[in-house]
C-alpha cells in the first residue's frame, strides 16, 4: 500500500473508532466504489463521511476544503444519505483525539437547527461537537445522548 493510501486508511480508522465510542458502534471503513463513491464510513445510517488526512490535511487550504465540500456532497448523494461531513485531521492532533479533528458540513445541514439558509457556506467544527449534533437530531444509536 502506498504511503498516501496507508494515511488515508490511518485517518479513517481514527474517525471509526471515534464513532464507535459516541453512537455508532456498527460504524466501518467502506470498500472503495470507483465512481460511485459514498463516503469513507459505513455503519452510519444517514450520514455519509469524507475523512482526510496527512499533511494534505493537517495544510488545507480555503480551495482544497471548498473541493473536498463538493466530493462530500456527490458521496452524500451516492449514499442517499441526510448529511454529509467532511473530517479533516488538524495539525498536532493525532489519531487517538480525532474527536478534536476538524468537521465542516454546509450551512444548510439538518444538523445545524438554526433553519434553512439559502447558500451552502461551510461551518467548521470540531469531530466531537458535530456528532453531539448528530445524535441530537436522532442520528446514532439509541443509547443516551450525551448532554
Amino acid at each position: 500500500m502506498n504511503k498516501p493510501k496507508q494515511r488515508g486508511t490511518a485517518a479513517e480508522t481514527a474517525v471509526v473508532r471515534y464513532l464507535r465510542g459516541h453512537g455508532w458502534p456498527s460504524a466501518e471503513r467502506r470498500a472503495l466504489r470507483g465512481r460511485d463513491d459514498a463516503g469513507d464510513i459505513t455503519g452510519t445510517p444517514g450520514i455519509a463521511w469524507e475523512v482526510k488526512g496527512g499533511d494534505m490535511a493537517r495544510n488545507a487550504s480555503d480551495n482544497d476544503i471548498a473541493r473536498w465540500m463538493v466530493e462530500t456532497e456527490v458521496e452524500r448523494a451516492n449514499a442517499r444519505a441526510a448529511v454529509g461531513v467532511l473530517v479533516v485531521q488538524r495539525r498536532g492532533v493525532g489519531a487517538p483525539n480525532a474527536g478534536r479533528w476538524w468537521a465542516v458540513l454546509p450551512a444548510n445541514s439538518p444538523l445545524l437547527r438554526g433553519g434553512p439558509v439559502d447558500h451552502d457556506c461551510p461551518v467548521r467544527l470540531v469531530l466531537a461537537d458535530a456528532v453531539t449534533l448528530a445524535r441530537h437530531a436522532g442520528f446514532g444509536d439509541s443509547a443516551e445522548v450525551p448532554a
